[in-house]
C-alpha cells in the first residue's frame, strides 16, 4: 500500500472545515540552510512549486465526528516528510496551541525521518517534538496518531509511537529503520502497519474509508472526564449463591458461564479497543482493553478473558489505567483467570515485573476503579488487575490465594482432598464478603447493604 494523498487531501478524509494555524515567524536562515548545503534551497523551492506547500507539514484545527482537534498534517512530497528546524516550529506552535484551547492532538504521520540537509539540527527537532508531547500529556489532553505511508524514523518513534492511541492504515510502511537504511536481509513485513499491530506497537489497522469514523469515537471518547466511579455491572450468569466452595470453583469454571466479551457487550453501548502493551507484545486471548460508553459516560475497561493472563496483558492492563488516569476517565476491571500464565517463555517475557507494574499502577491512579470477578479468581495474577477496597464478585465467581488444586498440592494433599482444600480456603463469595475482602450489594447479594472492605484490604 502506499498512500501517496498529500497532505490536505488527508486532512480533507478526515474533516470538512479544517483552519490551518497561522506559521509561526520565520528564522533568517542562508539559502541553503543552516549547513549551508549546496542545492538544497533549490530542492526547497522545487518542492514547494510541486506540493503548494512551504515546510514538510500543515497544522491546522477541525473537527472530527464532532470534536474538534489539532491536526497534524505531513506532506510527504515536501523533501519526504523529513523534519527540518521550521517543521519543528510548526509542531511547537501546534502543540502550544492545543494546550491552550484544551483539544487533543493528532498526528498524521508521513515521514522518512530527519533532513540531511540539516544535519543534527534536524535530528534536535525530534527532542522538541517529545517535549511538547509530553506537556501535552501532562495537561491530561489525548494523542491519536494515524500511520499514512511511509511512517519511519524520528517520526514514527516521536509523533507516532509516542501517541497515546496509534491507527495506521492497511499495509502502510511502519518502522524506526526506512526502507534504505535496514539491513539487506530484512524482512519488509517486519517494518509494516500490520506487524507493528502484532507486536503491540500499535492499536488497529483501520482503512481509510472508516478512518474518519473510527477516529471520532476515539476523540469523542478520550475526551469526555468525569469523576464518578463505574457502576458494578449487573450479574449475567447465577444469581443463587454457591452453597460450598468448591460448588463456587466448578460454577467458575462451567464452559457455558458468561465471559467478559458478553458483560463487555451488556455494558457499554459503544467500545473502542487499545492493544499491545509498548513493549513488543499482546495479549489478546488474555486481556481485553479499551474505552467505551456507559449510560452517556466514557468508562475504560480492562477485562481478563477465563484464561491464563500473559505479561503483554498485564502491562497492556497497566498501560490503559495510567492513561485513563491522566485523562479523568473512571475504569472497570473484570477479574477472571486461573492466574497468571506460568510457562518458561512468560517468565522470559517478565511474568513478575509486569505484574509488580500493574500492582503499582492499581495503588497510584487517582481516577476512581471498580472490580468485578466474573469466574476465576486465581492468585496475585487476578489481584492484580483488582481495586483495593472497590471490588464486588458475581454469585458464579471465586477469589482465591491460590487455585485450589495447587493448594493441595503446595501442602502435600492427595488429589482426593482438593474439593476440602476449596472450601477451607474460604474462596466463595459469601466467604470473601465475610472476611471483608469483597463488598456487596443488592445487584449482587439480593437482600444485603453495601459491605465495605476498605479496612481489611
Amino acid at each position: 500500500m502506499a498512500d501517496r494523498l498529500s497532505a490536505r487531501a488527508f486532512l480533507a478524509l478526515l474533516t470538512d472545515d479544517f483552519a490551518e494555524l497561522p506559521h509561526p515567524p520565520g528564522r533568517p536562515e542562508p539559502s541553503d540552510g543552516p549547513l549551508g548545503w549546496d542545492g538544497y534551497g533549490a530542492s526547497r523551492a522545487r518542492a514547494a512549486a510541486r506540493t503548494g506547500e512551504a515546510e514538510s507539514v500543515v497544522c491546522g484545527t477541525g473537527r472530527v465526528e464532532g470534536t474538534r482537534a489539532v491536526l497534524l498534517a505531513f506532506e510527504f512530497g515536501f523533501l519526504g516528510g523529513s523534519l527540518g528546524r521550521h517543521t519543528g516550529d510548526r509542531l511547537v506552535a501546534a502543540y502550544a496551541y492545543a494546550r491552550e484551547h484544551r483539544l487533543p492532538v493528532v498526528p498524521l504521520v508521513a515521514t522518512g525521518g530527519s533532513r540531511m540537509q540539516e544535519g543534527m539540527l534536524a535530528l534536535t527537532q525530534l527532542q522538541r517534538v517529545a517535549r511538547q508531547s509530553a506537556l501535552t500529556r501532562e495537561a491530561g489532553l489525548p494523542q491519536i496518531a494515524v500511520l499514512r505511508d511511509p511512517a519511519t524514523g524520528g517520526g514514527w518513534a516521536t509523533l507516532g509511537a509516542g501517541a497515546d492511541v496509534v491507527l495506521a492504515l492497511p499495509g502502510a510502511q511502519v518502522g524506526f529503520a526506512g526502507s534504505r537504511v535496514r539491513p539487506p536481509d530484512a524482512d519488509p513485513a517486519a517494518y509494516t502497519a500490520e506487524a507493528q499491530v502484532a507486536a503491540g506497537s500499535a492499536d488497529a489497522v483501520v482503512p481509510a474509508g472508516e478512518l474518519r469514523a473510527t477516529l471520532g469515537r476515539w476523540l469523542r471518547l478520550l475526551t469526555a472526564p468525569s469523576d464518578g466511579p463505574a457502576p458494578v455491572p449487573e450479574p449475567l450468569g447465577a444469581r443463587d449463591l454457591p452453597v460450598s466452595g468448591w460448588d463456587a470453583v466448578r460454577r467458575a469454571r462451567a464452559p457455558e458461564r458468561p465471559r467478559a466479551g458478553a458483560y463487555l457487550d451488556a455494558y457499554f453501548t459503544d467500545r473502542v479497543a487499545l492493544s499491545g502493551d509498548r513493549c513488543g507484545g499482546t495479549d489478546p486471548d488474555g486481556m481485553l482493553c479499551g474505552f467505551g460508553e456507559h449510560a452517556g459516560r466514557t468508562v475504560a475497561y480492562a477485562a481478563q478473558t477465563g484464561t491464563a493472563t500473559r505479561p503483554a496483558g498485564y502491562r497492556t492492563a497497566a498501560r490503559l489505567l495510567r492513561l485513563a488516569d491522566r485523562l479523568g476517565i473512571p475504569v472497570l476491571t473484570l477479574v477472571d483467570t486461573p492466574g497468571a500464565a506460568g510457562d518458561a517463555e512468560a517468565e522470559r517475557q517478565g511474568a513478575g515485573p509486569a505484574i509488580a507494574d500493574l500492582f503499582v499502577a492499581m495503588a497510584s491512579v487517582r481516577t476512581p476503579v471498580t472490580t468485578l470477578v466474573i469466574g476465576e479468581g486465581g492468585s496475585g495474577g487476578a489481584l492484580a488487575l483488582a481495586a483495593p477496597g472497590r471490588t464486588w464478585a458475581t454469585p458464579d465467581s471465586y477469589f482465591s490465594v491460590i487455585a485450589p488444586e495447587l493448594a493441595a498440592a503446595i501442602l502435600k494433599r492427595g488429589p482426593e482432598e482438593v474439593e476440602s482444600t476449596a472450601n477451607q480456603l474460604r474462596l466463595c463469595p459469601a466467604d470473601l464478603a465475610e472476611l471483608g475482602v469483597i463488598r456487596t450489594g443488592e445487584q449482587l447479594f439480593p437482600g444485603t447493604g453495601d459491605r465495605r472492605s476498605e479496612e481489611r484490604m
